[in-house]
């Protein structure tokens, strides 16, 4: 395993990927002829962690701030970058995210606010947001991909919000988030549902909120009655 020292607190590098990312290339059905012109990756990695990258794929994305996994803090965080299975690595990494370790800048309301317009002002126009969820150390994202690539997208997300954020922050060359996400695709309708709920019931897990509404910075308040999600449009005056 490569010095986890050196890289964290990004993703640890993991130099068999290659392998595994061309065996699924293989069997990808959704992958079409025009999708790498129009910039869909579709399945590959980038030393870290595997994505796939192409249309009509709806995605639980999550990403960290920068320090969510303190240097300081390294004995309580270091044995679960070594799970080799990459569902239940996530699985407990997120849960040790939830701890809220770090800054945790996104408690600060103004931050918060800046980085749910970032993910909302594209939001139908470039993708269409399914759920979203943003903790103190991380954000929660359900987006179904539609006219630009994922990796475009998020790229745009995490440079906006970090820029923004460090000028209120007042911080200069220095990284606001952790290198790279993870991305999961949903299988089916049933999938994205239980993904959706887990996204919303994030800050009640957490003891942050009695309810997934009342979380403030979370697509629960936008469902209506019959759990429909209506947000509506921001505009200019909003940023």
């Amino acid at each position: 395993m490569a010095d986890l020292k050196r890289r964290l607190p990004s993703p640890p590098y993991n130099p068999g990927l290659g392998k595994l990312v061309s065996g699924k290339c293989v069997w990808d059905g959704l992958a079409k002829p025009g999708d790498k012109k129009a910039g869909f990756r579709g399945w590959h990695e980038r030393g870290y962690l595997p994505h796939r990258d192409s249309p009509e794929l709806t995605q639980f994305i999550t990403f960290h701030l920068r320090d969510a996994f303190p240097r300081v803090l390294r004995s309580e965080w270091a044995a679960l970058l070594k799970i080799e299975n990459n569902r239940e690595r996530r699985k407990v990494i997120e849960a040790y995210l939830d701890k809220g370790r770090g800054e945790s800048w996104l408690r600060d309301p103004e931050i918060a606010g800046i980085c749910e317009k970032a993910l909302r002002w594209f939001d139908e126009a470039r993708y269409q947001l399914k759920a979203w969820c943003l903790m103190p150390n991380h954000v929660h994202v359900l987006v179904e991909v539609t006219t630009v690539p994922m990796s475009e997208f998020v790229k745009s997300w995490k440079a906006h919000t970090a820029r923004e954020a460090n000028r209120l922050l007042q911080r200069q060359g220095t990284s606001f988030w952790a290198d790279d996400y993870w991305d999961t695709y949903m299988r089916d309708s049933d999938h994205e549902q239980r993904v959706a709920h887990y996204i919303e019931n994030n800050p009640v897990k957490a003891g942050l909120a009695r309810l997934p509404a009342d979380w403030q910075w979370s697509s629960a308040r936008f469902r209506d009655s019959f759990s429909k999600l209506r947000v509506p449009a921001l505009r200019r005056a909003d940023f």
